[in-house]
Parts: C-alpha cells; structure tokens; sequence
C-alpha cells in the first residue's frame, strides 16, 4: 500500500481566499472614503472580474 500526501485546504483553498480577501477589502474600501481609496477600491473590485477571464480564456485554449 503506497502513502498519501496529506491533505492541505491551503493548497486547494488558497487562492480563492485571496481573491475573496481582495474582494472584501475593495467592499469597505468602497464605503469609506472618496478619491484615491476609490481608485484601490476598483482596483480590488476588478481582481475576480479579471481572474475569471483570465481563467475562461485559459480553459479555452
């Protein structure tokens, strides 16, 4: 019988927590402030939006 690897959710988890950390961070960053914490905030907000393109452009090829 041959060992397993363990299991590690950061492995799989990781990269959707950081997205949806960015994402959050983009929400309050949108509620707080005018000017420059805007522009953070469309800059974290278009992190999914940008990621999932990417991956569909991906899976295309």
């Amino acid at each position: 019988m041959t060992s397993r690897t363990p299991f590690r959710p950061l492995a799989v988890f990781g990269i959707p927590l950081a997205i949806a950390l960015v994402t959050a961070v983009g929400l309050v960053a949108a509620l707080l402030d005018d000017g420059v914490v805007d522009a953070v905030s469309w800059v974290a907000l278009s992190v999914p939006v940008l990621t999932a393109a990417w991956s569909w452009r991906k899976r295309g090829r």
